[in-house]
């Protein structure tokens, strides 16, 4: 971006980035992705005197945000006449000041990174893979970084052309086990679809607190706590989606002297923490679930104790059902062992 303007400070070096729908968002993504990170250098006039360095640079380089611009400030990322400037400094107009972008950790966000992914299957339209706990599904604030998206792009480059590199629905940073990933537009198209209808068959086994009845199902319509925005509840409010999971206890058992049981859930519908706040919402909250147990019960247990056991859908490329297990991870069958539950109460009826 050439600033000509008279009587405006004139960009030296910036290369042009100006779009037309003049997106912001848009705007730094462009800038982001230029590998060079080329330093910007500007020559302020007499108009910018007594204006403060970061609103003045915000105006003059439009395709950084300001707040990214005073990140560069207080970290010493811009020079004015070659010394580091200050965060709330007003200029005089007639200094030169040099601004070394630098990538913030979202920019980073859509790279490849190496890592050990547990595949299921792989065709050449799907693949399942069973997620360990403690992995991030997709980057987001806090977690550029390390998700299996990266890992996803690491093993297939060619999934870079893939919205959300084929991920077609999420899990729990700290639940583990099957999901499906679509490996063209076409596959994710139709795999989205079966969710909407509902026609994906996802079932999870979980550890709760006490002992609920033998099965029910729980219709309860969920949307964002009122209070807590990291939480999810049921509820009745205008903006609650419908919930819908079928739930069966299978066994019971005793850890440090309270009871436990070992329930399968069914879910007809996916909302966000769906089965932590159903089962919450009776009573019977998951074993090591931080956000919606008991703060004193939720050590027994490094995570919610809740695995995604099963799944099954109308294959994308050759219109048949198919079907997946995978087994408990090793932490979780330890649970139940301490419970004094067997483990083979997992599958036990399954349909």
């Amino acid at each position: 971006m050439s600033l000509t303007t008279p009587g405006m400070a004139k960009n030296l070096s910036e290369p042009d980035l100006s779009t037309e729908d003049g997106d912001d968002e848009a705007l730094e993504g462009i800038a982001a992705a230029s590998s060079a990170l080329a330093s910007i250098t500007l020559r302020l006039t007499p108009a910018d005197c007594g204006v403060r360095l970061d609103k003045v640079l915000s105006s003059l380089v439009g395709q950084y945000s300001r707040g990214r611009i005073q990140q560069w400030i207080e970290s010493g990322h811009v020079l004015v006449d070659g010394v580091t400037a200050r965060a709330k400094s007003t200029v005089f107009g007639d200094e030169t000041v040099v601004i070394s972008p630098q990538a913030a950790p979202e920019d980073e966000a859509f790279k490849p990174e190496a890592m050990a992914l547990d595949i299921v299957h792989e065709d050449g339209a799907l693949m399942v893979v069973n997620k360990p706990a403690g992995l991030v599904v997709h980057p987001a604030a806090g977690n550029w970084s390390g998700t299996l998206l990266n890992g996803l792009l690491h093993l297939h480059p060619a999934l870079g052309g893939v919205p959300r590199a084929g991920i077609v629905h999420r899990l729990d940073k700290d639940t583990s086990g099957l999901m499906v990933v679509a490996k063209s537009l076409i596959a994710q198209t139709d795999l989205v679809r079966q969710l909407q209808a509902r026609t994906v068959k996802r079932q999870y086994v979980a550890l709760v607190w006490g002992t609920p009845q033998l099965n029910g199902t729980i219709d309860a319509a969920m949307a964002r706590h009122p209070r807590d925005r990291i939480k999810m509840a049921v509820s009745e409010s205008l903006s609650a989606k419908s919930a819908i999971t079928h739930y069966e206890r299978l066994a019971t058992g005793i850890i440090d002297g309270k009871a436990v049981s070992l329930v399968r859930c069914r879910l007809e519908t996916g909302r966000t923490h769906q089965i932590r706040v159903h089962m919450q919402s009776l009573g019977f909250a998951l074993v090591g679930d931080a956000l919606y147990g008991k703060a004193h019960l939720s050590s027994t247990f490094p995570h919610q104790a809740l695995h995604a056991w099963r799944l099954g859908l109308i294959h994308p490329g050759s219109g048949k059902q198919r079907e997946w297990t995978a087994g408990l991870p090793a932490d979780f069958a330890d649970l139940l062992k301490r419970a004094g539950i067997d483990i083979a109460a997992v599958s036990a009826g399954a349909d």
